[in-house]
């Protein structure tokens, strides 16, 4: 029952009845479960060529978004006229993908991505038209219309995508902002360019203290000014000259400030709470061109640990999160680790959780702990008497342990 083609060498107008079928699935898939989408998140990330993006938060959740735009895009296209060709999606979540890509050196064969993500999403398809017809004949012939459908709406896709990616990279090679990321990208892939040379070229001294940060935001349809005025709010609270700042992304700013000196994290916090979406991670210090790339690299750390588990803190530094983010590395080892030390304690109350850690925090000292928890000493004394009875391990032969997982716990998003 396949159609075949005209004259023209273009195929005729599908029939009524596969246009009805193609509506049908289309409105199905309009209405994905949240399963479906992971499924096609995890097709398009996990190859190895996007690591760089997958274990970057800000890229990672612009794929994601872009995956369910082409998804949403495809599918209520099908259900206006189902069967007919559907355009590209260039949608603001494509344009801004395409720029960010171009930003981190990242190059067309990424969008590859998309095509992974197809494969999945077309397991999904064959199953809904399976659930439509039973007819040997119509089935084939839904199958062939839905797969050219795709394969002409994801082809159209890259290929505008690429074009963007063109004009972007075209654009990125010229002014203030290019320079500055062409210097950065060789200080911290330890390229040989004289520190003196570097820092002419940044406008930044390179032999003194550093404090990097990564200013970000993972949320759709960000005011492009409140990661610079949250950078601005990071400098003013340390005391430090005017920072080195480089646009990374869309949704990205990295951030030196000279001079080392400590920002005030309350009156960050302070700031930030007018800036909604806003999260900064906050490197090491250090000293010279090693210390601005180790400071960096600690950030970038940082940040990669809050996507890891989920967190949900907006203001990080590394030295917080230092120990957590070794022990998370593996997030399969580290959930083990967990559930063998705290036992019944890891699904306890966060309340429980946290009188223990804190009583822990206070070198198993009550009064202390009662003191910083403004609880009455009693109270105290029963929540850590419940608290040892759903360890499977006596406390005393195991503090440092259950410690480190109760402090994995603290930073881990609850379902995570």
């Amino acid at each position: 029952m396949h159609r075949r083609q005209g004259r023209s060498g273009s195929r005729q107008r599908p029939s009524e009845r596969m246009r009805e079928l193609m509506r049908l699935g289309a409105e199905r898939a309009l209405n994905a479960p949240p399963q479906w989408l992971k499924e096609l998140d995890e097709a398009t990330l996990s190859p190895e060529n996007m690591k760089v993006i997958a274990e970057d938060p800000v890229l990672a959740a612009a794929m994601r978004r872009t995956n369910h735009a082409n998804l949403i895009h495809w599918a209520a296209a099908n259900v206006r006229d189902p069967g007919a060709p559907v355009a590209a999606n260039l949608s603001p979540e494509a344009i801004g993908i395409a720029r960010d890509l171009v930003r981190r050196g990242v190059n067309e064969a990424a969008l590859n991505a998309y095509r992974t993500g197809q494969n999945a999403a077309w397991l999904r398809w064959m199953s809904i038209a399976f659930e439509l017809t039973s007819d040997p004949d119509e089935l084939r012939e839904l199958l062939d219309l839905s797969a050219r459908s795709i394969s002409s709406f994801i082809d159209a896709t890259i290929t505008g995508i690429s074009t963007q990616m063109a004009a972007e990279r075209d654009e990125l090679t010229r002014g203030t902002h290019a320079e500055r990321r062409e210097v950065v990208a060789l200080i911290l892939d330890g390229a040989p360019i004289s520190p003196q040379v570097a820092a002419r070229r940044l406008g930044y001294r390179l032999d003194q203290d550093h404090r990097a940060a990564v200013v970000w935001s993972d949320e759709a349809g960000l005011d492009p000014g409140s990661l610079e005025r949250a950078a601005d709010a990071l400098a003013r609270t340390s005391g430090a000259p005017r920072p080195l700042t480089v646009v990374a992304s869309a949704a990205t700013l990295w951030v030196w400030l000279p001079g080392g000196t400590e920002p005030d994290l309350e009156q960050v916090r302070s700031a930030t709470q007018r800036l909604p979406g806003v999260r900064i991670a906050l490197g090491s210090t250090g000293r010279g061109v090693d210390g601005f790339r180790r400071g960096h690299l600690d950030a970038l750390e940082t940040q990669r640990m809050l996507a890891r588990l989920g967190a949900e803190q907006r203001i990080v530094t590394f030295d917080m999160v230092r120990l957590v983010s070794l022990v998370t590395q593996d997030p399969e080892g580290a959930d083990q680790f967990v559930k063998h030390t705290l036992g019944d304690l890891e699904t306890a109350s966060p309340e429980l959780r946290n009188t223990l850690l804190t009583f822990l925090d206070e070198g198993c000292n009550a009064a202390r702990t009662a003191t910083r928890l403004h609880t009455h000493r009693n109270t105290l004394l029963r929540r850590l008497a419940r608290a040892e009875e759903l360890l499977p391990r006596p406390l005393k032969h195991n503090r440092v342990h259950v410690a480190v997982a109760l402090e994995v716990l603290r930073w881990r998003k609850p379902g995570t």
